[in-house]
């Protein structure tokens, strides 16, 4: 064998000489020796040859540690620059920080309390898989209050968050060569969760002179026969978008009629300030295509509990669970009892902070019309600004989005996200979930920082 063979490639040539004609010719040259001879040739050949083999295995195992599946994902560009900007406060610096997509409210009272409730009274064991009846019961019923839909309990599944529901949404319906079409700008998430799976991702480039507006022939216009599933979001993490009714509606029944999965990410649905909160699973005769995926996370400020849910197709349902019961198994037993009391008291602490975050929505629109060059849509949901920074790229040696987020970071002390991690070039993310100081703080720093970029 070449001295110059790598682990493996020994291996796999010592195997192929065992296998081979020069191996049984060697045993034919010893015939005329006597039969131990032979043997102990025989067993030394062999002894080599596994000895090699193992060699190279040995070596293929310690080049290749990690799977294809993790190693075609990347880290949550969010979750890491919330990670940068934990060490700098832990350092004693003071950050404007709008990077986190988590409301600043607490959790209301009533339901912290029905958690410790439940604590108290020892409801804290297992529970089934897809969560106790009564909280996928109370899940339909403020569905069915609130979008007119229909669900059963049998069609819903809760999840430790709306993350893990379209996770498994994904993974079950998702093959190798699927394709899943996704409107630009995209949370950050979507891209990832359909490349582990195996998908293709279509991209859709939606218009922002038109509000990052998305419409059924848009979409139309990207479906190929191998398409498997759409992605709605809407209000858009990270643009604010909502999609108007009529293209929603547009969406669901064109994918209907095509037998194309929608799954609609709706975890900000109920703060719409445009109007009427919106879901694709009130078209009830087209639901056998539609998989609506929420989270109590944003409408209640329980971003740490981890309670989400899905509603769909029974078969889509229960594999989701058959999924879910091999990997987290139930949801924390008291967090579904605060989801119960959260779902069935009184909704008004979502208009308190709905109506609060119109207040900072408005603050930091105006903050941003003090900031030459600054352009900015204005965002109709959720609780994130979208500005396009284009005008200050390729000044100050800034190269990228990701490069003016770098430097606002380290230099300015505030925290975005760079506009690469939803599928854009030209725009940075804020969460104006914070209070009205930090607002009035983080823009004045944007503006000072931007202003002498020269």
């Amino acid at each position: 064998m070449h001295d110059d063979m790598g682990g493996a490639e020994a291996g796999i040539e010592a195997w192929r000489v065992c296998s081979s004609g020069r191996m049984r010719g060697s045993f034919a040259a010893l015939k005329d020796d006597d039969e131990k001879q032979t043997t102990a040739h025989a067993q030394a050949f062999i002894s080599t040859a596994k000895a090699e083999i193992l060699e190279g295995m040995s070596t293929l195992t310690a080049t290749k540690v990690l799977s294809d599946r993790i190693n075609r994902i990347e880290v949550s560009a969010t979750m890491a620059i919330t990670a940068e900007a934990l060490k700098m406060k832990a350092a004693g610096i003071d950050l404007a920080d709008f990077g986190a997509g988590e409301p600043h409210f607490n959790t209301p009272q009533h339901i912290k309390d029905a958690a410790i409730k439940a604590i108290e009274n020892n409801f804290t064991r297992y529970t089934a898989v897809g969560g106790v009846p009564q909280v996928r019961q109370a899940i339909v019923d403020r569905h069915r209050a609130d979008f007119g839909t229909n669900y059963s309990i049998d069609e819903c599944v809760f999840t430790a968050g709306g993350k893990l529901a379209l996770f498994n949404a994904i993974q079950v319906l998702v093959d190798h060569g699927d394709e899943v079409i996704l409107p630009v700008p995209y949370w950050v998430s979507y891209k990832d969760i359909i490349e582990y799976a195996g998908g293709k991702v279509v991209y859709v480039e939606s218009d922002e002179a038109e509000n990052f507006r998305v419409t059924a022939k848009m979409i139309e216009d990207a479906i190929t026969d191998r398409t498997k599933a759409i992605i709605l979001n809407t209000p858009s993490n990270p643009s604010g978008a909502v999609m108007p009714q009529e293209d929603v509606e547009a969406i669901v029944r064109m994918a209907h009629e095509r037998g194309i999965y929608v799954l609609a990410d709706e975890c900000y649905t109920y703060l719409n300030f445009s109007g009427k909160p919106v879901s694709a699973g009130s078209q009830i005769d087209c639901k056998e295509h539609v998989v609506v995926l929420g989270t109590l996370s944003k409408t209640y400020a329980m971003t740490g509990w981890r309670a989400g849910f899905a509603l769909g197709p029974k078969q889509i349902i229960s594999a989701m669970s058959k999924l879910q019961s091999q990997s987290t198994s139930n949801t924390a037993s008291m967090v579904q009892q605060a989801s119960i009391a959260a779902l069935t008291a009184s909704q008004e602490c979502v208009e308190v902070m709905k109506a609060d975050y119109i207040t900072l929505r408005d603050r930091i629109l105006e903050g941003f019309k003090t900031i030459p060059g600054l352009t900015c849509t204005v965002p109709e949901g959720a609780f994130y600004v979208y500005p396009n920074v284009s005008a200050f790229i390729g000044k100050g040696g800034i190269k990228s989005a990701g490069d003016l987020a770098a430097k606002l970071l380290s230099e300015a002390h505030v925290v975005v996200v760079p506009g690469e991690a939803f599928g854009t070039a030209e725009h940075i993310r804020l969460s104006y979930a914070v209070s009205a100081d930090v607002i009035d703080k983080g823009v004045a720093r944007i503006r000072e920082y931007l202003g002498n970029l020269g």
